[in-house]
């Protein structure tokens, strides 16, 4: 006896499911400028790969004989797939099903999405538009009771945080839960206008007395400037590059090593500019970006969070092949002193770093923690103590290349001095306690007032201790291991990425991430 009939019952009820929210509001959908769940995850996963987990799941009718008349899918899409030709395990929300919302076993989709991704050991990517939670307040009418919030499986969204590559991708207007799913990740991006990130969305805000677009309440010009969001692309198939590019420099899991690829870059490579890039004048910028560009293999640069956290730079790049993270400096902003924001960028990218087995290259023009009356009410030391904490406490091999200041406090996070690591400086290096302009009046106050010519005292005071304050000076005691050509940092690096390659270990992190 044949099951041919059930094959073909099986076959309605998957055509049923790939109508999603049915004809007339995927048309509408996709008039507002968005894939469909299906478009999306076709996209993100190389072609033909997917593995549907789920393909029936949702609201069946009836007859009065038990036959099927009609089904309304789950709205959230799940299964396996490959990116670059590595598994990931992957979960859609379907905005043409109820807006997204709880229904259909939704939640249980989700948590066994969210299981598959930690007991297989494969990176996940979460497509996320809609709330993905406990539905609208029109379920109450529909279920006939409300009910105690509780967001089962959360336990394992966060320990996957310490096992597997989390990608999230904001694609529409996401709420709640679904916000929540966003901000739980590794790596996050929006989509210019079309996405928008909410605690909740302009109506039940309305009722607090706050008219407000979505856009106005959660856009990604707010979520990617104070940190809720890593990066904003400008099209969903921007944001999905994006994704796979992230992963690329990743291991599927702790369990397993990032791995190196041919760059073709020569790790000997110097750049004959870098020797001017650093300007004599200490109050002049210049653009570290371009020292990065210089310095990693060629086009290998994937930044991460530009809009947030501004005076530190963050991202992935490859040193002679192999998966490195960079840290870096920017003068532009604060003169590249760390900021609460920026601290909390640090704290959250070291993480990372120590939770993926990714040894650090530190780029450092550190003057120290931000001051004044902002930086107060911000708590900026009780970020910056975090974000030293995390550096103190990771095991990744580091490297750190100081190139112009590293000053007080921040400036003494360009590493964890309690244990090995390389360290090098450039010629502009220039380091202490306080910079001599600014600790200067206080420090000789009494000898400053005690002369006939203040204005001249002062001068010869600058003058006296600038040629102290060599880098020099401090080789000569053994207190900077290294002065080297700014030429050669390239070369050196490469060097600590290989060196550091064999020092990797596998395995869950003795702490955690800090989501």
């Amino acid at each position: 006896m044949s099951w041919e009939k059930e094959i073909e019952e099986l076959k309605i009820r998957q055509t049923h499911a790939k109508k999603m929210g049915g004809e007339e509001k995927v048309a509408r959908h996709v008039n507002a400028g968005k894939l469909t769940v299906r478009d999306r995850v076709d996209k993100i996963l190389d072609k033909g790969s997917f593995e549907e987990v789920g393909s029936v799941t949702g609201k069946a009718e009836y007859d009065a004989d038990g036959n099927l008349v009609d089904m309304q899918p789950a709205n959230l899409i799940t299964g396996r797939g490959r990116v670059n030709g590595r598994r990931v395990v992957v979960a859609g929300d379907d905005f043409t099903v109820r807006g997204g919302a709880n229904d259909a076993g939704i939640r249980e989709k989700l948590i066994h999405v969210e299981n598959m991704a930690g007991s297989m050991h494969l990176p996940l990517i979460r497509l996320v538009d809609g709330t993905g939670g406990g539905g609208s307040v029109k379920t109450i009418e529909t279920e006939g009771r409300t009910y105690v919030p509780e967001v089962r499986g959360w336990d394992t969204v966060i320990e996957n945080l310490s096992k597997v590559p989390v990608v999230a991708l904001a694609l529409g207007s996401t709420a709640g839960l679904g916000a929540a799913r966003v901000a739980a990740s590794h790596y996050s991006v929006m989509v210019k206008e079309t996405s928008q990130m909410f605690v909740a969305g302009p109506p039940v805000v309305a009722r607090t007395g706050e008219v407000l677009t979505k856009n106005e309440l959660g856009g990604s010009e707010i979520h990617t400037r104070n940190g809720a969001v890593d990066d904003e692309a400008g099209s969903e198939e921007e944001a999905f590059e994006r994704a796979r590019k992230f992963l690329s420099y990743l291991p599927p899991s702790v369990f397993e090593l990032p791995e190196r690829i041919e760059t073709g870059d020569d790790p000997n490579r110097s750049e004959d500019w870098l020797i001017d890039a650093i300007p004599r004048d200490s109050r002049k910028v210049y653009k570290m970006r371009k020292i990065i560009e210089a310095v990693v293999d060629q086009d290998s640069f994937f930044e991460i969070g530009k809009k947030w956290g501004r005076s530190v730079i963050t991202g992935f790049a490859r040193l002679d092949g192999w998966p490195v993270a960079i840290m870096a400096s920017d003068p532009y902003h604060y003169a590249g002193a760390w900021t609460s924001d920026a601290a909390d960028k640090v704290l959250r990218f070291v993480d990372l770093a120590q939770t993926f087995h990714l040894p650090v290259a530190h780029l450092v023009d550190i003057p120290g923690f931000l001051v004044g009356r902002q930086a107060e009410e911000q708590a900026t030391i009780r970020h910056g103590v975090r974000a030293m904490a995390a550096i103190a406490q990771a095991t990744v091999p580091w490297c750190a290349i100081i190139v112009r200041k590293a000053y007080g406090v921040a400036g003494a996070a360009h590493m964890n001095s309690g244990r090995f690591n390389l360290r090098y400086a450039w010629p502009s290096g220039d380091w202490g306690s306080l910079p001599i302009a600014g600790g200067l009046e206080a420090a000789y106050k009494s000898e400053i007032e005690a002369s006939d010519d203040p204005k001249a005292k002062l001068e010869e005071i600058e003058g006296r201790l600038n040629r102290l304050r060599s880098p020099f000076r401090t080789a000569e005691r053994f207190m900077i291991e290294e002065i080297v050509d700014p030429r050669n940092t390239r070369k050196l690096l490469c060097d600590f990425a290989e060196m550091a390659a064999p020092l990797r270990e596998t395995g869950v992190s003795s702490f955690k991430v800090r989501p």
